[in-house]
This record gives structure tokens, C-alpha cells and sequence, in this order.
């Protein structure tokens, strides 16, 4: 007998309401929490504009340390000579209702894929009791898990979608470690340079040339990914503390991933027992 796996239905005719239904559909047998995000269409181009900046030795450890403030479609209107500033036109958030917007739409499908449950699993109660990286991490890896579960069910295990999502959480992992080699990095150059023990010329002078070493780095990431960028998108400090809420926990989740046979529902069960122990002690890993 055919099954669903073994169909090979276009992917590139899919049509993006069935396919949200399909992840909802499985998220339901997963047992994330519902949500009534990408309900409905919106013609807006995203469902919102941020400018997220912060200064030229300044390095937080999450996108919650970056100062904000509203952009439009044309950018934002923070001095980029005093800030280090990353534009961010989000195409889906987790708001809980989030509309499926425009952009989202013209996205690659992959990402298309990945984006629907990564929103949907930041509903998970334990994640509003952790710092944001803790939910970016998981939600991350359960977006990746849940996209590629959708995609060999309604295109098969040959099809080009289903085989690039299987391998995001690998490449996400190459990122991470590049991401987060390079936020300790700066981060001790700036403590460096804030304690008087090297001149503020000077790391500004070091910053650049790590800035132009991560960039070569992650670009070499191959091959590339789908669903996400290989590099920050601003090659500054803002663009990189962005990036560093994603990545900071996300060895840990690859860990178990790995650990549970690179399958999704041991995963996300062991995911969640992991968010539980991380609530239980403050957010703190161990």
C-alpha cells in the first residue's frame, strides 16, 4: 500500500492554508499548547518593524539586553554612527495571534514550515518562566523537528523539502558554535576595554577584525541553510546579541536530539523535561 510518505506531490503547488493545518494537526498529536496563531492573512508586509540597537562596545546576552525602538518599512532612524543597529521586519511572532503575513508568505518554504510551529511552540507555559533564550533554543529545534515531520508526510522522504529540513538542526548547530565562540569573544574584549586595560581605540580596532573573522565563518557554513540565515543579519553587536538568544542554549537541545535517536517525540519530551528542570532552577543550566 502507498503511503502518505511515499506520495510526491509538488511542493512548490502546495497550498500554504493546507499546510498550516497539517502542522497544527500535528502539533496537536504532539501536545503543544493551541494557539490561535496564523488563523488569519494579513496584507501587511510584516507584522512589524523593530529597531533593535545598542552601543559600538555593548554586547548583551539576549535580544531582551538590546535597547528598542519602532521602525517603518523604510528602516529605522536610530543614529547608526553612535549604535550598533539591527533592522528586524518580523514576518510571524508569538503573540498567540499572530496573522500570517505577506512576507511570511513569499518565504521559501522551508522556512515557511519551520516558522508556523517554532511560534506556536513559545505557548508552552514553561517558556514564560525562562529567560528568552531558553525559548528561542527549543523553539528553534521543535520548529526544525516539526517542519521536516510535515514536509515527509505530504511530500515524501526523497522530496528536496523533507531532506533539506532534516538537515537544519545539524547546520543551526555549526551556527550556534560559531555564534556563541565569537559573543564570548567580544564580550571579554569589551570587559577588557571597560576596565581600562586596553584602549577603547584599540578594541575598536579588535572588534572589526572579529567581526570580518565571524562573518567569514559562518558563511562558510555549507551547505546552506533553508529556514534560517547563516549569519547575523546586522554584522554588528546588535545583529550578533540577536543571534546569541537563538543559539546560547541551542547546544543543549541539539545534545538531547542527538541523545534521543534524532527523534521528534523522545525529543520533545526530553526537551520539556529539560525546560522543567530549567524552571526549577531559576533558569540557571546545568
Amino acid at each position: 500500500s502507498v503511503t502518505a510518505a511515499d506520495t510526491q506531490r509538488d511542493p512548490r503547488a502546495a497550498d500554504r492554508k493546507d499546510l498550516i493545518a497539517s502542522v497544527k494537526a500535528l502539533e496537536m498529536k504532539l501536545g503543544f499548547r493551541r494557539t490561535k496563531n496564523f488563523r488569519k492573512e494579513s496584507a501587511a508586509g510584516a507584522v512589524a518593524y523593530r529597531c533593535y540597537y545598542t552601543g559600538k562596545l555593548e554586547l548583551p546576552d539576549s535580544y531582551a539586553g538590546l535597547q528598542l525602538a519602532a521602525g517603518t518599512k523604510e528602516g529605522c532612524t536610530v543614529d547608526e554612527k553612535k549604535f550598533d543597529v539591527f533592522f528586524y521586519p518580523l514576518d510571524a511572532n508569538a503573540s498567540g495571534k499572530t496573522p500570517v503575513s505577506s512576507a511570511l508568505t513569499r518565504e521559501p518554504l522551508e522556512r515557511f514550515l519551520v516558522v508556523v510551529p517554532h511560534e506556536d511552540f513559545h505557548a508552552n507555559k514553561r517558556l514564560g518562566k525562562l529567560p528568552a533564550a531558553w525559548g528561542e533554543a527549543s523553539a528553534t529545534l521543535m520548529g526544525f523537528l516539526t517542519a521536516a515531520e510535515v514536509a515527509r508526510q505530504q511530500f515524501g522522504e526523497k522530496s528536496e523539502v523533507y531532506q533539506n529540513l532534516r538537515r537544519e538542526p545539524d547546520l543551526f548547530a555549526r551556527k550556534s558554535d560559531i555564534i556563541n565562540s565569537y559573543h564570548v569573544q567580544l564580550s571579554t574584549l569589551y570587559a577588557a576595554m571597560h576596565a581600562g586595560q586596553i584602549s577603547e581605540r584599540d578594541a575598536l580596532a579588535q572588534k572589526k577584525q572579529a567581526f570580518d573573522e565571524l562573518a567569514h565563518a559562518c558563511m562558510a557554513i555549507n551547505p546552506a541553510p533553508k529556514s534560517f540565515n547563516r549569519c547575523p543579519a546586522a554584522n554588528n553587536n546588535a545583529g550578533l546579541a540577536f543571534d546569541a538568544t537563538y543559539t546560547k542554549y541551542y547546544p543543549m537541545m541539539y545534545q538531547i536530539y542527538l541523545a534521543e535517536g534524532r527523534a521528534l517525540k523522545p525529543t520533545l519530551d526530553a526537551v520539556n523535561v529539560a525546560l522543567r528542570k530549567a524552571v526549577s532552577s531559576g533558569g540557571m543550566a546545568n
